[in-house]
């Protein structure tokens, strides 16, 4: 089956101001809906109105951090969304990072490869139904049983940007989420996973041909990202180092502007998709021809296309012709 995803709430507007647009995805040619947990809406609640909004959708957290909730908690919300969606719903995990985890919820962000593979260890047993007494090497869980466990436990995928956790998802995880990538670094993070698993990635689009706008706003979006460590070491593994040291030497320095100058065109161009739909879609499908299971569109507003007529445009079904929204 060929999956297209889209990144919910849409950035213009509150999942309740959504529903509309949620309900009519499925037709568009949508087969997934993710969500995403930083500083806005949590991953869950929007999975939760999806499942009743477009019951043909599977949806996914993308991701949820495993040091931000205790692990019992984390399995409770799990299994009230594979109770909703059943066999619908896949839960993402991830190490996430030191501000989110640290300052941000109060939380310890320490062995975030171990936290990740405990909690998925932890997670296989209790969606299960099994009642879990262990002592993990990040946490110690005693007696945990769910009230009720999930019918049918859901799927389980990893945040994961180098070899290391992306061996982890491909033995143990039902698949690999990963974020801020080109088509071509695709086959990199294929080749680490192996040829079986599922890889998810979410691709921040920009309906638009005005490239310098773009170009632009990509600049913030990626000093932004590409500054947190994990990202960093990962464009290290993919062969970026340097091309993005300036930018790291800039930020290091406290030199904000000239952080985002010394982002070179290619690197915005490589990692954003932006162009006519058309063009957007054409891309998208490389991604997909270099081994990326689920397309996870992250439509971003220029001014130029409205946001739901950027959804609908970037659907599979595109011929599909719907006045704005």
């Amino acid at each position: 089956m060929k999956r297209w995803g889209i990144t919910i709430p849409f950035f213009d507007r509150t999942m309740a101001e959504s529903k509309e647009l949620v309900t009519e995805l499925p037709g568009l040619g949508y087969t997934d809906a993710w969500s995403a947990e930083v500083s806005g809406t949590d991953g869950f609640v929007p999975l939760a109105l999806a499942a009743d909004w477009a019951p043909a959708l599977r949806l996914g957290s993308a991701i949820i951090p495993v040091s931000t909730r205790g692990p019992g908690l984390l399995a409770m919300s799990a299994a009230t969304l594979a109770d909703l969606a059943p066999e619908r719903f896949v839960l993402g995990i991830g190490a996430s990072s030191p501000v989110i985890v640290e300052r941000w919820n109060a939380g310890e962000f320490v062995k975030p490869y171990a936290r990740t593979r405990d909690t998925l260890r932890f997670l296989r047993k209790a969606l299960a139904g099994e009642k879990v007494t262990e002592r993990y090497e990040t946490f110690e869980v005693k007696g945990f049983r769910l009230e009720r466990a999930p019918k049918v436990p859901p799927k389980i995928v990893l945040a994961a940007l180098r070899p290391r956790m992306l061996g982890l998802a491909a033995r143990e995880a039902d698949g690999a989420i990963t974020n801020w990538l080109s088509p071509q670094d695709v086959r990199t993070v294929r080749a680490e996973l192996g040829p079986e698993t599922e890889l998810i990635a979410r691709l921040f689009v920009c309906v638009s041909e005005d490239a310098e706008k773009v170009r632009k706003l990509g600049r913030r979006m990626l000093a932004a990202y590409l500054t947190v460590p994990v990202y960093a070491a990962f464009h290290d593994w993919l062969g970026r180092g340097e091309v993005l040291r300036p930018m790291h030497e800039a930020w290091a320095a406290g030199d904000r502007k000239g952080a985002l100058d010394a982002i070179p065109d290619e690197v915005v161009d490589a990692l954003i998709v932006h162009g006519d739909a058309a063009t957007c879609r054409a891309r998208i499908e490389e991604y997909v021809a270099n081994g990326l299971t689920t397309p996870v569109l992250a439509p971003i507003a220029t001014g130029e296309v409205p946001m739901a007529q950027a959804v609908r445009d970037l659907a599979p079904a595109a011929s599909i012709s719907s006045p704005a929204g």
